[in-house]
């Protein structure tokens, strides 16, 4: 059993802290851990920590478990959690944040996951939403799965759920300035 100095974790760790709340407009405070989050997150099987423990070790002070866990990378965003909780705690725009923040510290456990993040935000600022085609060929090659997905590009294509040809948004710039406003925190 690992035994955590609470007391000097949640002074060392105030800050940064308060810096995450900030960016991703939640107030940890608001949460009184009834569950429901984690109950009804369609990922958490997967999970190191349950979403409601990634907001109890905020509120604790452990940080740097946080930082290390997995549950950033695989929360799908999908809001449920947001949904189904009494308080409506943005745990996705939470998870974001403290995604950007391992990012910028190099900690990535997930690497494929953070191989996709940085090829669909870059494919969204190139063309201005996503091209699937273009995604999915430079996730195939620049992680090595060169013939993952392969089998299921023709039924994709015959029906028109993917293009060849990539269809760009007229205003690229407009998209970029929203994108670079979230990723420094201008969710608000």
């Amino acid at each position: 059993m690992v035994v955590v100095d609470l007391t000097k974790a949640s002074a060392k760790n105030k800050s940064v802290i308060g810096d995450m709340q900030a960016k991703s407009g939640v107030n940890l405070a608001d949460c009184y851990q009834c569950g429901k989050c984690s109950a009804g997150c369609p990922v958490a099987l997967a999970m190191d920590l349950q979403p409601r423990e990634v907001i109890r070790y905020m509120q604790l002070g452990m940080w740097d478990e946080v930082l290390k866990a997995r549950t950033p990378w695989l929360c799908a965003t999908c809001q449920t959690c947001v949904t189904r909780c009494p308080h409506q705690v943005d745990l996705p725009s939470l998870m974001e944040a403290v995604r950007q923040e391992a990012k910028k510290k190099g900690i990535t456990p997930i690497k494929e996951l953070n191989r996709f993040n940085d090829l669909f935000l870059n494919n969204i600022r190139y063309f201005g939403k996503s091209h699937e085609m273009v995604l999915m060929g430079l996730y195939n090659f620049t992680t090595g799965h060169l013939m993952q997905d392969v089998w299921s590009a023709p039924h994709l294509y015959f029906n028109r759920k993917i293009r060849i040809r990539p269809h760009m948004v007229k205003d690229k710039a407009s998209v970029r300035k929203i994108m670079a406003k979230c990723l420094e925190g201008g969710n608000k």
